[in-house]
């Protein structure tokens, strides 16, 4: 029996077969596609628009129904906004977001931080930070009317992105080092630091909640965790300083809807996995393969039971380099793998870069499914080449 991309989504985080894997390119903040890689995605198939960006700050692109429908996605996004007047264009590659934070674009790739406004920061400084509103209503602003119309009109698995996660909030302001360096020799500033972006992030969370967490399929919470060979913190050091705060935040997201949790944390986070499923986390992203001790059979085996895997096609050497035959033979490892007994979405292991050729892309979201099997909720047949 064919499923519509939603129940085919819903049948697979619940860890029941579905008629094929569910796909998801553009579904979210963190399974995005590089504008650049986008554009030369819609030249392959022959469409022809203008690209819409989806995240400044990821400079990923928005994925067009007509793109969903000659691949087969199976998912769709619903994003927060920001504050009026909130994000400030400095220049044409620069820009000062909401938290004060200024971003500037590298050349083909996203936007990094190159003012931390924190960076000298003390414990009183924190008091007189202008910290966003979180009760403005630009944040969920037609949220619930977009929300409605998706669940109503189309057959889409909905996937709400909550804010960038406290930790990664907290780097932002601070600095990537001096962040890092107040976790081992301040973790009393590090605390306060994140304690103050977690009041702003719940709050915000509980309006898109408001607004859309009857809707939705998936609630995305991303906060990376790890680096390419291990944890960014010691476990135990992680249990102190960021797994309670985590908690305090995934408690009052899953207070407020019903929809599956999905964790995106990159790198080697193998000794975390306990302490996720511990605080809720349901669906894990991007299982980054080639990051050490990501193995997806051991993943499987090990977390199956508790998790479901969303992810796995390596962006980093296999998508922009290897062939489309190579992605064809990963993406169906993958499947049989992480989607025995359901379990698995196919999506790539962090948002499709710039240098992907579009030929790769098409392979990923072909592979996951027989080739004459119809896309779901679509009225056009998959790509193949």
């Amino acid at each position: 029996m064919t499923l519509t991309a939603r129940e085919r989504l819903r049948a697979a985080l619940c860890h029941r077969q579905p008629d094929r894997v569910p796909l998801d390119i553009g579904g979210s903040y963190a399974t995005g596609i590089n504008t650049r890689a986008y554009q030369n995605l819609k030249d392959h198939l022959g469409l022809c628009s203008p690209a819409r960006v989806a995240s400044q700050r990821s400079d990923i692109a928005w994925v067009e129904d007509p793109v969903r429908e000659r691949l087969g996605i199976d998912t769709y996004p619903l994003l927060p906004g920001v504050p009026d007047g909130a994000v400030v264009q400095l220049s044409p590659d620069r820009y000062r977001d909401e938290w004060g934070v200024v971003r500037r674009r590298a050349e083909g790739g996203h936007y990094y931080v190159v003012s931390a406004p924190l960076a000298g920061a003390t414990l009183a400084d924190l008091d007189a930070y202008p910290w966003p509103d979180p009760d403005d209503p630009g944040w969920a602003r037609g949220l619930a009317e977009e929300a409605q119309r998706l669940a109503c009109e189309t057959e889409f698995g909905l996937v709400l992105s909550l804010p960038v996660g406290l930790g990664h909030q907290s780097q932002f302001l601070r600095g990537y080092e001096a962040w890092l360096i107040d976790c081992a020799a301040d973790p009393r500033f590090a605390g306060a630091l994140m304690d103050r972006v977690l009041e702003v992030q719940i709050q915000v969370a509980r309006h898109l909640l408001a607004a859309a967490g009857d809707l939705v399929d998936v609630v995305l919470y991303a906060d990376d965790m790890g680096f390419q060979d291990r944890p960014i913190l010691s476990p135990g050091m992680f249990r102190r300083l960021i797994l309670p705060r985590q908690k305090r935040f995934l408690d009052a997201v899953k207070s407020r809807t019903r929809a599956k949790l999905l964790y995106h944390t990159c790198g080697a986070v193998l000794p975390l996995i306990p302490d996720f499923i511990d605080v809720g986390v349901e669906v894990l992203n991007p299982v980054q393969v080639t990051a050490s001790g990501m193995d997806p059979v051991r993943l499987k085996r090990e977390f199956g039971r508790d998790l479901a895997f969303w992810g796995g096609v390596d962006t980093q050497h296999l998508l922009p380099e290897g062939s489309p035959a190579d992605v064809r033979r990963a993406v169906e490892g993958l499947a049989e793998v992480l989607g025995a007994g359901g379990g698995y979405v196919v999506s790539a292991a962090n948002n499709i870069q710039a240098d992907t050729p579009p030929a790769n892309i098409v392979a990923m979201a072909s592979a996951g499914r027989p080739v004459d099997g119809p896309p779901g909720c679509r009225v056009s047949p998959p790509v193949v080449e």
